[in-house]
């Protein structure tokens, strides 16, 4: 809920009307039956075992813990982007949400976490969401993103039960040089009236059957320049597998 009260701030703000729940997915999908460990280096390379959920926990953020200025913290309610996200073009998808139920791709196991400055209302929010993924889902997901980059540079719409967004340009940007495979986006959000422009940025990460994907926004219309480096490199060291 909390992403919620930050995304329709900003649109309000920038002369929307959005209501719904942004922030509230269908219950905590912070799943899985833990019987998954950490894969063996074949089971990596051909993305067929998940990490269990308690590795996927023990390699996020903790509730409290602090990366620069930024702090992390839990969502209490709900999870952020959930499956009630969609997309016009369907191709679109993965810019809107990840998780699962929301793409073909269907993830073991999720975590996920928020990452901001406490007090400060104007500043970056990041949802950090780390998933699992059986057989070739991981690769899959960088794939599906690679169709959506092709397809959606020139716009796309994101919808919700009772809110909508329009997207007149989604453009990738510099990826972060960590895991397997990265990719990294900037999109352009319009307000209601098509007047004002807002920015939000998406990289996603994957290593072996593992995506970790950060997503950042801000409550007004500057562009924050991307998702915050520190807090991709801190979550990639506590998550990076054994050497």
């Amino acid at each position: 809920m909390v992403r919620a009260g930050r995304r329709v701030a900003v649109w309000t703000a920038a002369g929307a009307v959005v209501l719904g729940g942004a922030g509230c997915g269908a219950g905590d999908r912070e799943h899985g039956d833990g019987k998954a460990g950490r894969p063996s280096a074949s089971a990596t390379a051909t993305g067929a075992a998940p990490l269990a959920r308690a590795r996927l926990i023990a390699a996020s953020f903790t509730e409290g813990e602090r990366i620069g200025k930024y702090t992390a913290s839990e969502y209490s309610l709900g999870v952020p982007l959930g499956e009630n996200y969609t997309a016009t073009p369907a191709v679109c998808q993965p810019f809107v949400s990840l998780a699962a139920g929301a793409t073909a791709f269907t993830p073991a196991a999720e975590v996920h976490r928020r990452v901001d400055v406490p007090g400060e209302t104007l500043g970056p929010t990041v949802a950090v969401q780390l998933r699992s993924y059986p057989g070739q889902g991981a690769k899959g997901v960088m794939k599906a993103l690679g169709r959506a980059e092709r397809a959606c540079a020139d716009g796309f719409t994101e919808e919700r039960a009772v809110a909508r967004a329009t997207y007149p340009k989604a453009e990738p940007v510099t990826a972060p040089r960590v895991g397997d495979e990265a990719a990294a986006y900037r999109f352009t959000i319009l307000d209601v009236k098509g007047k004002l422009k807002l920015y939000e940025y998406l990289t996603v990460v994957r290593s072996g059957s593992t995506t970790l994907s950060f997503r950042a926004e801000i409550t007004g219309t500057r562009d924050i320049g991307g998702v915050p480096e520190e807090i991709v490199r801190a979550q990639w060291e506590k998550f990076r597998p054994e050497r």
